[in-house]
């Protein structure tokens, strides 16, 4: 084990703790331009990391303007692994501005 592997070191303390709980409810605001389809590629997208997801649950919220659209997916987070991929696979469609 190497010295920031160890517990007692920075990066082992912030691996070994998790501010979350899993599993549990937690929800991940996206945004992007107000396009067709950008709902229906969040929804698969979310659906593929949790088949659990129920998509009669997403929240929509237009900006003031109408040219982007928040979108709220609450899914039911199993590890740090898992968001950590909806994050990343959310933030690199091409439709997506941005993930929260």
């Amino acid at each position: 084990m190497s010295t920031s592997d160890t517990p007692d070191s920075p990066t082992g303390a912030a691996r070994a703790e998790s501010l979350i709980e899993y599993p549990c409810k937690f929800p991940i605001k996206v945004m992007g331009t107000k396009v067709e389809g950008l709902v229906h590629a969040i929804t698969l997208i979310t659906t593929q990391l949790d088949p659990t997801f129920d998509a009669s649950t997403i929240e929509l919220r237009e900006s003031k303007g109408g040219k982007y659209l928040g979108v709220t997916v609450t899914v039911n987070a199993t590890s740090r692994e898992q968001l950590d991929e909806l994050y990343r696979t959310l933030s690199t469609h091409p439709m997506v501005k941005v993930v929260l």
